[in-house]
Order: structure tokens, then C-alpha cells, then sequence
């Protein structure tokens, strides 16, 4: 939410887009979102959709109530649904924030989260335990500890926006 804040300094209204069914990440995302935003000042405002056809009523919604924001929470279905997000909400000119990289790959505006290639190295390293004899259950539970924040220079001067070079130098990378 802050890198959000920080690359449209004015915004105040957030919309936050999550999956329903979805409850291991947004159950958490919730929990921790509302608190930091209504710290930091923001109205926060939470569409729910889990469809195609959901995500574009969400996005239909902005045409009466736009935000200044959205964030786009963790979800397995959002992700397969990637394109259509990152197409909606620049055709919107709605600036978003995205838990994965994959989502500024095509398109999306900005990304920071988990790095999927050291949690695949993680997993590996996993297995390679247990081929060696390691009891699963032995074995300490790991948490990711690589985060990449990832940023479309490209959407974002379709946006309008201009990043903040503080944003730039602490961005893992920049797409051109």
C-alpha cells in the first residue's frame, strides 16, 4: 500500500479486488490492508470477484466510482486472469499494485511480492532433502524471504504518472 501511496501521492481512494473464495490469502490480505490504510488516511473499498464476468462488473463500477488506486490481491484465479486485469485497469487509467511479477509482464503497472524463482529454488532444495531421507515432517517450515518490486515504465507513462526516482532505485526491475 505504500508503494502504491508512493507512486500517486494523491490518491485516496483505494479500490482492493479479491477473490472470495479464495479465504488462506484474503482473509490476511484484509486483516492487514484495512488497518494500514485507514492509517495512512485512505477509504478503502472492497470488490469481490470470482469470474471473468465479476472482474469486469468490478471495473464497471469505477466508471461511477472511480478510485485512485486499486490493489489487486494474491489469488490463483487473478493470476490466470492476469491479462484482463492489467487491460482493464489501464484502460480505466486506474493505477495498480499487484502481488506478483507476472502481472507487469504483461501490462500491469507495478508488482512487488514473493519471488516465484527462489520459491521454486526453495522447493527444489525441499526435495532434495527428503530424496536424501529427510523426514517431511523434521523438516522447518520456510517462509519466503525475496521480495521483488517490479515496475512498467511503459504503463505508467500511459498513466500519466511519473515515478519517483526514490521508487526507481529501490525497484528490482524496471520495464521499458
Amino acid at each position: 500500500m505504500e508503494l502504491l501511496r508512493e507512486l500517486v501521492p494523491a490518491a485516496n481512494r483505494i479500490a482492493v479486488l479479491v477473490n472470495p473464495t479464495n479465504d488462506a490469502n484474503t482473509d490476511p490480505t484484509l486483516r492487514g490492508l484495512e488497518p494500514a490504510a485507514t492509517a495512512m488516511g485512505l477509504q478503502v473499498r472492497v470488490l469481490n470477484a470470482y469470474t471473468s464476468r465479476e472482474i469486469d462488473a468490478a471495473f464497471a463500477t469505477f466508471v461511477h466510482e472511480p478510485p485512485d488506486a486499486l490493489f489487486v490481491a494474491q489469488s490463483p484465479f487473478f493470476l490466470s486472469r492476469r491479462l484482463q486485469l492489467a487491460h482493464l485497469a489501464t484502460r480505466h487509467g486506474v493505477p495498480a499494485i499487484y502481488a506478483l511479477r507476472d502481472y507487469a509482464d504483461v501490462g500491469g503497472l507495478m508488482s512487488y511480492g514473493t519471488s516465484l524463482t527462489d520459491a521454486i529454488r526453495q522447493m527444489g532444495v525441499y526435495c532434495g532433502r527428503i530424496l536424501k531421507g529427510a523426514n517431511p515432517a523434521d523438516l522447518p517450515v520456510v517462509q519466503s524471504t525475496k521480495f521483488e518490486l517490479v515496475i512498467n515504465a511503459q504503463t505508467a507513462r500511459m498513466l500519466g504518472l511519473t515515478i519517483p526516482p526514490s521508487l526507481l532505485a529501490r525497484a528490482d526491475e524496471v520495464i521499458e
